[in-house]
């Protein structure tokens, strides 16, 4: 019994508990504590029941409650200001804005869903009435009144809790209470609470002194008494089959009842007119959250049906013309011309008057509490949002309104929201878009949604922005284009509604009374007139009432009595009865209007006996009509004056007194005017009846005469079955069809009257003339149109020419745009390259004085260093014993191979043998736009001086490109002239190759001496400089320096030529890592190798390489002193077959005069290629056992004198064999005997060898000289690419070829051979046991690859989420992984802090140079760090649903997604990081 002494005490200090909350300045902490112990003590049932009985704890927790409220209380300043007695909450409060009322409340709902307790709280007489009292502090607050004059200076955001108070503190007791009044048995508690609901409803309106008009321009969208009364009314006809009647109060009560939340709804439509601006946009705000998913069932949809009840049991004519009145619009029904609108601006009416006609179909045809089901009701919430918008599964969650207990995934009724869901829509898998918006799995209408149950009266309920609206229109014009449904412009489908209960039936009166009748019948002729301020969307809602009205008719007329005592019957000058059946017959012959003076109409003589219409006028109230036989003339007809009538007669019928008392009007303002000087009468010829006027608009709409032709003339079946598929979707003209069907269907007279009007129809009559007042407003009008229209045109063209450029700019695997690069391939005939700028537009030559530059974006990049030799990526490691090693990556290999050769060799030759950029290599890219380099100088300049920086920083040279917005750091200036050498004929040069030879190196002599023009300084070299500067800064020091003597100029010789290296490589892995593909990549696009490679070789000239160690001479001449080398103590220079080729390359062709000739750069190749070859028969003898070794050995010592001997692979493997075993390099254990025995495997692996020199090779030859690159099969691609580059002299067929055939010797191949083994030769006699670790192998790299992921993410997150770091050995807060090398980080982690750097940027720079990508272990997310900057890039792990799930809020189950992990993987390889992503902010070496 612990607990019970526990909760009693916990209990009698509940008021101090409250007195503490409120003055806490902590309330949050405080109150959370509170609710922790509070909700243990009050959800056990058994324990709350003992206590409320024992303890009075309803009583205390309600006195509590008003007492906290008590101390916030303000008077309130709705309807009259001055005399008001009502209290309201100040909602500016602390208490009310930091929700500190929230523990109390949350005890209350708590104990409230206990059966028992609430079974007290609803029997309790005393304790509704407090609680009534508690409600109606509530009603009213947060009032707004409309700003006429200035705009406010400060907009109040006390709406926010105005909205979560009245949610939290009355409707969720509410929800609680209504969800124990379930059965029949407790009709009594429903009764208990109306009864003094009304009580309370009664006293606030004495209070607030209201009698029958609400004040002008005030709204308050809280009235929690109205939405009590109306809930407790709805279950009481839905789940317990109570008598409506026997609980709603007098017809006085539901008039008053009404005006609030009719005032709500007039509002609505006012500040979506704009009329509350002034108001700022808080009021927007107010309008939104009233229908926003999480508060409409507790706010409008009570609202609406308690309207709903009040049209059903009050009079129609009253009920409609308080509709128009309120929202202002009763001057705008006359069917005059002109008319004055004393209480609304003209720009306002038309949008007012849609939205009162849109209320009225809303009110008309909404059943959500009139008789549809839960189920029906989840269905079609599901129908109206996935119709505004495709939905991920969340978001609909998240969009349908609960009822009201909390999603638990089954909606009350019998089914649930995914069987609902599976009904009604179809599930988009997230497809990817290039160009990288993430796409999440959505959900979309299924197209029986779209045909039978899009209902666009449920979407204008439903949406919170107006465009959704519209959305949904659009979308369903889509879907009936695709099927073929209908191919225009649809209008809003009509659609049958659930049956209404009984006890509302009285609602239909409401489509069958004169007023309405009379305001359908002015407005189609108004529209068919041409008047002002009407739209199609009028005209929409007009027919949707009218259809509405045919498909709700009261009872079958007969037709036969009808036709006797129809004159009779009509004792009034409008219409003879009620129901719109027969009324849509009747012909108006002529109407009395009050018009101003100046208005058409004017002009003509009234006939003898007329009445009037005037909409306009309160004075001439109805008179009966004298003149029976002229009953065709109607009369004036005032909508206020009979509403005041109305109400004047309900309310002496309600009034004791003997004498009749009048009540006081509260505010003249409202009433219409009276006859203004100005206004005149005038008598109108209209001769119409509501089916003529239709028949006539369907013409109209058509544009042709006699369009309608009643469809039953030509089969009969029509008026059988009158659902008919062709007329469901359509635009003006089906709905007009359909509804003069239906008027058929329904009356044989009807169908008689449509068939006479067609056989005489004419064209509408205009007015007769126009006066010039009119004329001019009419042209005024129509010259805005124009202007309008014109400005649509000239935006959709601007729009259409942006598109056009994204299209081309758009490249399907990345945003790339192929214009200047298009230079290099196409002008084969101009001497000289034109490039455009996109800053100046102007077009021209690059020049010494005003160089142009490409557009270019540099970036450090360690891609090619993470290749690996093994063709399985690297897992993620999600266990202990899974560890990554970075051993075998490419980097660390070529870090290990070049500080080995630094210990045995010159350092100045080891810095030639090899290339660096494998990590911290410079990347360089171009959006191939060209700019004036002066003209982009004053474009920074510009970007300096503006404040309103994007991500980007101006600072360090950033910025977007202005022509296609990429993100760009530098600009690479163009070498004038041509810059590729195309004469077709060099390329089968005459020369021999001994001159060749001999040229290539008298060239390398000239070093330094550049082309006259350059050597003096000009724009262009400082430009080249300037470019050469922020490339070397791209990367960072350590990337950059790997010589033993620092600052040493060989550092920047060897970072220059490994520039070109990298961007050869990157471009190669960018095709896939072979050049089978041929000629087309979009890497190409992005390349500006050819730009580079000027400013790379004018850089290079300037070193000289000492002509004693060129690498040239050693390739093609013999050397004579061979001693001289051991005489010298300093460590030799790198033996030739242990230098990289592509290296050599490199250097040749950067080191020679450019522009370089082909027939030079074939014989650089060729040379090169033996050298190539020499090293792959080293590397095979080194791999084949003694044996066999002995065994080639002679084989090729016996062809050696042959013809081709120095074209065969045999002989000079033999040869290569024979001279190596001088040295003592086959001598130490031959312990892993690799038995190549098979002549075919040597040939295959001696072209494997090769490839990837061919390659570079073929794709510099491609920059330089514009060679295209065929494509090929992988088979043939070293054939292909050897005859491309002129190795193979004329091509021989595929079966009989071996590689060999392509060497061309420039000197006796046996000599050159001996030379370069005998280096090999005299280091294995120093160093034997480095020979063979130095030959070079190529191994096989495999594109660079992200580390796999597991399938599910729990996978990931168990491992990670708690581990601890290997800096700091803490569990990180924010714990990050590498997803290229798998390192554990702290993300924001001050503890792995090194100088101001925080680990994530730290590793960033270690591991990619700059480039991180991260996945956040406790959100699911990636982020990718690059340079100063990062970016969210978005999950790769979603839900069964197709959705993210960032920071891990809903708990899903997470599975990898592929194709987003591929899209990253392909971001990251071609460095598109910057381009894709758009949203990048500064890190500050924060993360």
């Amino acid at each position: 019994m612990g607990d019970i002494a526990f909760t009693k005490t916990f209990v009698q200090h509940y008021a101090f508990i409250m007195k503490t909350l409120k003055k806490s300045h902590e309330s949050d902490t405080m109150s959370n504590r509170i609710v922790h112990i509070s909700v243990q003590l009050f959800s056990n049932e058994e324990l709350a029941r003992q206590v409320t009985e024992e303890c009075q704890l309803l009583d205390i927790m309600v006195t509590v409650l008003l007492y906290m409220m008590e101390s916030c209380l303000i008077k309130s300043e709705l309807q009259d200001e001055e005399n008001s007695l009502h209290v309201v909450v100040n909602c500016g409060e602390a208490l009310l804005k930091n929700n500190t009322y929230w523990p109390l409340v949350s005890d209350f709902i708590n104990i409230l869903s206990h059966q028992s307790v609430a079974k007290k709280f609803l029997e309790d007489h005393g304790l509704l009435v407090t609680w009534m009292n508690f409600v109606s502090f509530f009603q009213g607050m947060n009032l707004n009144k409309r700003e006429l004059n200035e705009h406010v200076e400060f907009e109040s955001q006390t709406y926010y809790a105005a909205f979560a108070a009245e949610l939290e503190a009355c409707a969720q007791p509410m929800w609680g209470l209504l969800s124990h009044c379930k059965v029949r048995e407790t009709q009594e508690y429903t009764r208990n609470v109306v009864r003094y609901c009304l009580e309370a409803l009664q006293d606030w309106f004495d209070a607030i002194n209201f009698v029958d008009e609400p004040a002008p321009n005030q709204v308050t969208f809280h009235l929690p008494l109205h939405r009590y009364f109306a809930m407790f009314l709805s279950k009481a006809v839905k789940c317990q089959e109570l008598d409506l009647d026997t609980i709603l109060p007098d017809q006085e009560m539901l008039m008053k009842l009404m005006i609030h939340p009719l005032q709500i709804q007039a509002s609505l439509s006012e500040i979506h007119s704009n009329m509350w601006v002034r108001n700022g946009l808080q009021i927007k705000g107010q309008a939104m959250t009233y229908v926003q998913s999480h508060f409409c069932n507790s706010m409008i949809d009570p609202d609406i049906y308690l309207l709903q009840v009040c049209a059903s049991r009050l009079d129609p004519d009253y009920f409609i013309s308080s509709v128009f009145e309120r929202f202002k619009v009763v001057d705008l029904l006359t069917m005059a011309s002109q008319h004055q609108n004393t209480v609304l601006d003209s720009e306002h009416e038309r949008s007012m008057l849609e939205g009162a006609l849109t209320f009225l179909v809303l009110l008309l045809s909404l059943r959500l509490h009139l008789g549809m089901t839960d189920d029906e009701i989840l269905r079609a919430e599901m129908v109206a949002q996935l119709c505004m918008n495709d939905r991920t599964h969340s978001s609909l969650l998240d969009l349908i309104p609960e009822n009201p207990n909390p999603k638990s995934g089954i909606i009350p009724g019998s089914l649930s929201f995914e069987s609902v869901l599976s009904a009604v829509a179809d599930f988009k898998a997230p497809v990817f878009e290039p160009g990288g918006s993430m796409q999440q799995g959505m959900y979309t209408p299924k197209a029986e949604v779209w045909d039978k149950e899009f209902d666009p009266v449920m979407v204008i309920l439903r949406t919170v922005y107006r465009r959704d609206v519209q959305s949904a229109m659009d979308r369903y014009t889509a879907f009936l284009k695709q099927s073929g449904k209908f191919p225009g412009n649809p209008w809003p489908p009509y659609k049958k509604r659930t049956p209404l209960h009984p006890s509302y039936k009285g609602l239909i009166k409401l489509l069958h009374c004169k007023t309405l009748h009379i305001v359908l019948f002015t407005l189609l002729y108004k529209i068919l007139m041409d008047h002002q301020n009407l739209s199609e969307h009028v005209l929409c809602m007009v027919l949707y009432l009218i259809e509405l009205g045919l498909e709700n008719s009261p009872e079958q007329e007969s037709d036969e009595e009808e036709s006797a005592g129809g004159q009779e019957r009509c004792h009034d000058s409008w219409f003879p009865g009620s129901n719109l059946v027969s009324n849509m017959r009747h012909f108006i012959n002529y109407v009395r209007v009050r018009v101003p003076e100046t208005a058409p109409e004017v002009k003509r003589e009234p006939p003898a006996s007329t009445s009037s219409d005037g909409l306009a006028s309160s004075q001439s109230s109805r008179r009966k009509s004298l003149q029976r036989e002229n009953s065709g003339t109607a009369q004036v007809f005032s909508l206020v004056a009979e509403r005041r009538k109305k109400f004047q007669e309900i309310i002496n019928r309600n009034t004791s007194e003997a004498n009749q008392v009048v009540r006081p009007k509260t505010s003249m303002k409202w009433s219409a005017p009276g006859a203004t000087p100005q206004l005149t009468t005038a008598i109108l010829e209209v001769k119409e009846s509501i089916l003529s006027l239709l028949i006539k608009l369907h013409h109209k709409l058509s544009g042709k005469q006699n369009s309608y032709y009643p469809p039953w003339l030509d089969d009969v079946d029509v008026l059988i079955h009158p659902e008919i598929p062709r007329y469901s979707h359509g635009d003006g003209m089906t709905a007009v069809e359909r509804i003069l069907l239906k008027a058929a269907v329904q009356s044989r007279l009807n169908k008689r009257i449509i068939e006479e009007i067609c056989r005489k129809v004419t064209p509408p009559v205009p007015p007769k003339k126009i006066s010039s007042a009119e004329k001019k407003t009419l042209d005024k009008e129509e010259r805005r149109q124009k202007a309008r229209e014109r400005q649509q045109k000239l935006l959709a063209e601007f729009a259409s020419r942006q598109k056009s450029f994204m299209e081309t700019a758009m490249d399907v695997e990345s945003p790339d745009v192929d214009v200047a690069m298009e230079v290099a391939t196409s002008e084969q005939h101009v001497s000289e390259a034109i490039y455009d700028c996109v800053i100046c537009g102007q077009s021209g030559p690059s020049t010494e004085d005003r160089p142009t530059g490409l557009v270019v974006l540099l970036q450090a990049s360690s891609v090619l260093g993470q290749c690996r030799n093994s063709t399985e990526p690297k897992r993620l490691p999600t266990t202990e014993e899974e560890q990554i090693y970075p051993w075998d990556t490419c980097a660390a290999l070529h870090d290990v191979r070049l500080s080995t050769l630094q210990r045995y060799f010159k350092d100045s030759s080891c810095l030639q043998a090899v290339s660096i950029g494998w990590e911290g290599g410079v990347y360089v890219q171009t959006c191939g736009h060209t700019l004036h380099i002066d003209c982009h100088k004053s474009y920074m300049e510009s970007l300096r001086n503006d404040q309103v920086l994007q991500g980007f920083s101006v600072d360090k040279g950033e910025f977007t490109c202005p022509l296609c917005r990429q993100f760009a750091n530098s600009v690479l200036p163009c070498y004038p002239g041509n810059n590729v050498e195309r004469s077709v004929w060099q390329s089968h040069s005459n020369k021999c190759m001994q001159d060749l030879v001999q040229e290539v190196e008298d060239l390398q002599e000239q070093l330094g001496t550049f082309p006259v023009s350059i050597s003096s300084e000009t724009n262009l070299s400082k430009e080249m400089e300037s470019v050469m500067k922020d490339i070397k800064s791209t990367t960072q020091k350590k990337y950059t320096d790997y010589s033993k003597s620092p600052g040493s100029p060989d550092n920047d010789f060897l970072f220059m030529y490994s520039v070109a290296r990298t961007n050869l490589e990157l471009e190669l892995v960018h095709r896939g890592g072979n050049l089978c593909s041929g000629g087309a990549s979009t890497a190409g696009k992005r390349s500006c190798l050819n730009q580079l490679f000027h400013v790379l070789a004018m850089h290079m000239r300037l070193y000289s390489i000492d002509s004693a160690y060129n690498p040239w001479r050693k390739l093609t001449q013999p050397m004579q002193d061979k001693n001289s080398e051991l005489v010298s103590e300093e460590l030799p220079e790198v033996p030739v077959l242990y230098r990289d080729v592509s290296s050599l390359l490199l250097i040749q062709i950067l080191t020679m005069p450019q522009p370089l000739h082909k027939e030079h750069f074939t014989c650089i190749v060729k040379v090169l290629f033996t050298l190539l070859y020499t090293q792959a028969l080293a590397a095979i003898s080194v791999k084949c056992g003694a044996e066999d070794r002995l065994a080639w050995k002679e084989a090729g010592a016996l062809k050696k004198n042959t013809s081709s001997g120095e074209k065969s692979w045999e002989v000079l493997l033999g040869h290569v064999i024979s001279e190596l075993s001088k040295g003592k390099i086959y001598e130490e254990g031959d312990t892993e005997e690799l038995a190549v025995v098979n002549p075919d495997s040597v040939e295959r692996d001696l072209q494997q060898f090769c490839l990837p020199f061919l390659r570079i090779t073929s794709l510099l030859q491609h920059h330089l000289f514009g060679v295209d690159l065929p494509s090929c099969q992988e088979e043939e691609e070293f054939t292909v690419l050897a005859s491309c580059l002129g190795l193979l002299p004329s091509f021989q067929s595929a079966h009989q070829f071996t590689s060999a055939s392509c060497l061309d010797w420039p000197v006796p191949a046996f000599d050159m051979i001996s030379q370069w083994c005998s280096e090999l030769a005299s280091f294995a006699d120093r160093h034997p046991d480095q020979v063979k670790a130095l030959l070079i192998q190529e191994p096989k790299w495999d594109l660079p690859r992200l580390l796999q992921l597991p399938e599910n993410y729990n996978t990931i997150f168990q491992y990670y989420h708690r581990k601890t770091c290997s800096v700091c050995t803490k569990v990180p807060k924010d714990p990050a992984v590498c997803l290229v090398c798998g390192t554990f980080v702290c993300l924001k982690g001050l503890c792995c802090k090194q100088q101001s750097y925080c680990e994530c940027v730290l590793h960033s720079q270690n591991c990619g140079a700059g480039t991180g990508i991260f996945l956040l272990i406790n959100a699911s997310v990636i982020i990718i760090i690059r340079g100063h900057r990062f970016c969210l890039w978005g999950s790769v792990y979603l839900d069964a649903h197709g959705e993210e799930d960032r920071d891990l809020r809903r708990g899903k189950p997470l599975y990898i997604c592929k194709e987003r992990y591929k899209v990253l993987e392909q971001q990251w390889v071609s460095h598109t990081f910057d381009h894709i992503n758009k949203r990048w902010g500064p890190h500050y070496n924060g993360l």
